[in-house]
């Protein structure tokens, strides 16, 4: 469908002039942070019904980007902005979450509320300009670009490690990115165009796709992030205020897996072929490796980080399977873990708004005072664990489903995560809210307010329907990972003809 306004474009930057409008009000007080918290909300909630819209007349049928829009900009590097079936979910995750965080955000953040929530808006503007761009170096500004929010959100309203947590996630992010600029502008140099669509039917040498994968793989390894350049992110979940924690384990990590999607599987489709053994066994690692140091942890928001790093192994082992099963139960995976950890983390903030502690030591019983909590505590844990039935089920299924098919071996090992999982996650939650209620601070602790309910109940929600209906997804996704998975395989056709004839 053409619209006569550039909705795409409205839904990015509509996020910027609910900044602006905060940035407008006068004064440091309540009335002054009760209303940038209410123009934030609006903003938030009226670039969701708009990427509604997107969803409703987006067509699942073609491969073809849609909603496009092409304008000049500087020199060869044009304003080109489109969603096909891999970004358009992403777009919708992105700014469904949004409010969730503002409104989860609404008490516990009481300090420099005004600079907060404009933090927020121009960070949303940021993720959904890496899920519409449609060149290069507009990714790249978009990509780099949600580190500079993301660090302050960290650095000014994190905990009491927030400094050396903020700018180690810069760092490590910043570093591997260096590098993908480094290949973004070789990619010019060879083609003549920074293009997305052009330079997905372009044919790169495949001594140059070797180091380009490379190249993206250490950006996008860091943002995912894979073992073992994970370790910023327990660090920065930790330290993190909860919306922080939300948007940096169910958008920022995604951008990771969007861009093996998007970029190292269509453009160097002969290195990603001759890398996947490694993606598998980096995966592999993570998956065994994190979910025996969450076992250990002591800290709640660390086992939660630790989990996502292994859930994130699942995504990385279905999309580089390379079959129609692995990459939709990657895309999957991808969202449904958006889901379910923004989910998780919220819970977390929930608890530590009255006890303010994130020991686990410090719980126990709570089913006794906070029933409504347990119940959604239980959703979301039995979804991170896997349970069928919950969004968590289908997208491991199905990308254990396309690494049985290409190396018996990987999906074995990959397998044993989901025991891991089961053991840590149910662990976790015996201790908070089963047993006797014994510590005293605990006796009058509340159960959900309002307010809570209102964040928790579309997570619930999506988390039951997604495991029972996730056609929804899937069929988006469907005719875009099909044409994926038929440029691959022309690809390796043609490289195979190519060697065949220099064969005397």
């Amino acid at each position: 469908m053409s619209y006569s306004w550039p909705i795409l474009s409205t839904v990015t930057f509509l996020p910027l002039l609910g900044a602006l409008l905060i940035l407008l009000l006068r004064g440091g007080d309540q009335s002054a942070f009760r209303n940038a918290r209410f123009i934030a909300l609006w903003a938030t909630l009226i670039t969701f019904a708009l990427s509604l819209i997107l969803w409703r007349d987006f067509d699942p049928l073609t491969a073809q980007f849609q909603f496009v829009e092409l304008r000049p900009w500087l020199g060869p590097i044009s304003f080109h902005m489109g969603v096909d079936g891999i970004s358009m979910p992403f777009v919708l995750l992105t700014t469904f979450l949004m409010p969730l965080c503002i409104l989860a955000s609404w008490i516990a953040i009481t300090e420099r509320v005004k600079e907060y929530m404009i933090a927020f808006l121009v960070l949303e503007t940021l993720m959904l300009g890496v899920f519409t761009s449609l060149d290069l170096v507009l990714f790249y500004l978009f990509f780099e670009g949600g580190l500079i929010p993301m660090f302050l959100i960290i650095g000014v309203w994190g905990g009491a490690r927030r400094v050396y947590a903020s700018f180690k996630f810069f760092l490590y992010t910043l570093a591997g990115s260096l590098l993908m600029l480094l290949a973004i502008m070789a990619i010019y140099w060879e083609a003549g165009t920074t293009d997305i669509p052009v330079l997905l039917t372009y044919g790169f040498p495949a001594e140059m796709q070797t180091w380009l994968w490379f190249a993206f793989l250490a950006s996008f390894a860091v943002k995912l992030p894979m073992w073992p350049v994970h370790t910023w992110l327990p660090d920065a979940h930790v330290e993190a205020p909860t919306a922080g924690s939300v948007i940096l384990a169910a958008i920022l990590l995604k951008m990771g897996g969007y861009g093996f999607l998007r970029f190292s599987i269509p453009m160097f489709p002969l290195a990603s072929a001759e890398f996947a053994p490694l993606i598998f066994a980096l995966s592999v690692v993570a998956i065994i490796y994190t979910s025996l140091v969450a076992l250990a942890q002591e800290d709640v928001k660390k086992l939660i980080a630790y989990s996502s790093i292994a859930h994130m192994g699942f995504v990385t082992i279905g999309v580089f399977t390379l079959t129609m099963q692995g990459l939709q139960g990657g895309i999957f995976q991808m969202l449904s873990h958006g889901i379910v950890s923004a989910a998780l983390f919220l819970c977390v903030g929930v608890i530590y708004d009255r006890m303010h502690t994130r020991e686990i030591a410090a719980y126990g019983g709570l089913a006794d005072r906070m029933p409504i909590y347990a119940f959604c505590f239980m959703v979301f844990t039995l979804a991170n664990v896997g349970l069928p039935g919950t969004s968590g089920f289908v997208g491991e299924f199905l990308a254990l489903t396309g690494a049985f098919r290409v190396n018996t071996w990987v999906a074995f090992l990959a397998t044993t995560g989901m025991i891991l999982s089961a053991a840590y996650a149910l662990w976790l939650y015996r201790r908070i809210i089963f047993g006797k209620l014994e510590k005293a601070s605990l006796r009058y602790i509340g159960d959900l307010t309002w307010r809570e309910i209102a964040v928790m109940t579309p997570l619930v929600v999506l988390t039951i329907l997604f495991g029972f209906y996730p056609a929804p997804i899937l069929d988006v996704s469907a005719t875009s990972v099909e044409a994926l998975i038929k440029s691959f395989n022309a690809s390796l056709a043609a490289a195979e003809q190519a060697r065949l004839a220099l064969v005397p």
